[in-house]
């Protein structure tokens, strides 16, 4: 009889929604009618059913309580219910892990981060002078002023007409020396000079993070657009079409998701080949303690590109591999073979490119306005510099660190 009690409350914990209220759970009756109170007491245990009253055994709603309990607190383990006309798997799983925020350093980072992002802004901006795209019989406008124009726009996330508002606002402010037109703005992000200067921005943008990152993630992801790719396919007999993206390759920090090393080529681009240069940018400036990356980034050079700077490297491998070709591929794949559960555990650290791109895209967008192919690359680029500028604002709140470094 007891095991039959347990097994309906292994059924119970199963398919029905158990909710705690201090020291007792709410159980619902299998029927269907009505709910029991239930006190998993070791001392008393205690449900309201009448075959606890009754009998004043463990009866099937005090199981399926302790299961409950089991299942939320304690290591993975398999139960199964076996019956004349149907069997049941339960699989329990450890509880997830949480995470504590310092909401005080959270919230004022927020709250404030508009006001802190002209001012670094404007301090990244002040190495460009020299006037480019002057419209012939007008004053010329200086780089620093243009890009803190692009720029803030795409922080913005609004169109060109609605940001005039916020340009002459930051005029007004002394972050610009001249406003100018919405058809402007659009103007210089699609000049390709400015492509290496945002670069750089991004690059200077991640230094004052630099005592802090050594474990870095490498991935890529795209940026879809309003413009379409148009062909005919002649097997099907119909007309094609597909939206134009850019892909964008980078190098984060996992502490704090800065983007230290950034790339942007054709959307059809191999993500493997991207990685030694992503290294090489960021070895100018951090020390590369450990480098993660999906599958894609197994290859031999790559192994060579991370032991070059003495690095770990931690690279999922498709399957099917064998790592016969030897060298660091081989080395690297047996300890993926024979360490598993330590392999994984450094692996994870990867999900943090994953959330960089995650919080890019859900803050600043994950389209872009722009037509041309350098706008395009251009605005993609503006978009992780805002990203930077707003993981160096949290930081300033949470751990002290000194933004002034932007200008050096």
């Amino acid at each position: 009889m007891c095991e039959a009690r347990k097994q309906r409350g292994i059924l119970i914990a199963a398919i029905a929604k158990i909710i705690q209220k201090g020291k007792a759970w709410i159980v619902p009756s299998q029927s269907g009618n009505g709910k029991y109170t239930v006190v998993p007491d070791p001392q008393a245990p205690f449900c309201s059913c009448p075959d606890f009253e009754a009998t004043g055994q463990t009866c099937k709603h005090l199981y399926a309580v302790e299961i409950v309990i089991q299942r939320e607190f304690s290591f993975s383990e398999t139960e199964t219910e076996t019956s004349t006309t149907r069997t049941v798997t339960i699989t329990e799983t450890v509880k997830k892990p949480t995470y504590t925020q310092d909401w005080p350093a959270y919230n004022a980072a927020q709250t404030n981060e508009k006001k802190h992002f002209q001012v670094l802004l404007r301090d990244l901006c002040e190495n460009a002078s020299d006037p480019i795209l002057s419209d012939k019989g007008r004053p010329p406008i200086s780089v620093k002023d243009a890009l803190f124009a692009c720029v803030f726009k795409v922080y913005s996330t609004v169109s060109t007409r609605r940001f005039m508002v916020d340009m002459n606002e930051a005029k007004d402010k002394g972050f610009i020396d001249k406003a100018m037109s919405y058809n402007t703005i659009c103007r210089y992000l699609e000049s390709p000079l400015l492509t290496p200067i945002l670069t750089d921005m991004i690059v200077r943008s991640s230094l004052p993070l630099r005592e802090i990152e050594d474990d870095f993630a490498i991935d890529s992801s795209g940026f879809t657009s309003s413009r379409f790719t148009r062909w005919f396919d002649v097997k099907y007999g119909k007309f094609c079409e597909e939206h134009t993206w850019v892909k964008a390759h980078i190098a984060c920090g996992t502490n704090t998701h800065i983007v230290t090393a950034v790339s942007i080529y054709d959307k059809n681009s191999n993500d493997s080949p991207i990685m030694p240069e992503l290294l090489a940018q960021t070895a100018k400036n951090f020390t590369i303690r450990q480098v993660s990356g999906d599958k894609q980034y197994a290859s031999q050079d790559n192994f060579k590109a991370i032991a070059k700077y003495g690095s770990e490297a931690y690279i999922m491998f498709r399957e099917g591999i064998t790592g016969g070709c030897g060298g660091l591929f081989q080395k690297a794949f047996h300890y993926f073979s024979l360490n598993r559960e330590a392999f994984l555990e450094k692996y994870h650290h990867r999900s943090n490119v994953e959330s960089t791109f995650s919080a890019v895209k859900r803050k600043f967008g994950d389209s872009i306005r722009s037509k041309t192919d350098i706008a395009m690359k251009n605005e993609v680029l503006a978009k992780i510099l805002c990203h930077n500028l707003t993981v160096l604002i949290h930081e300033m709140y949470e751990h002290g660190i000194d933004a002034k470094l932007l200008s050096a």
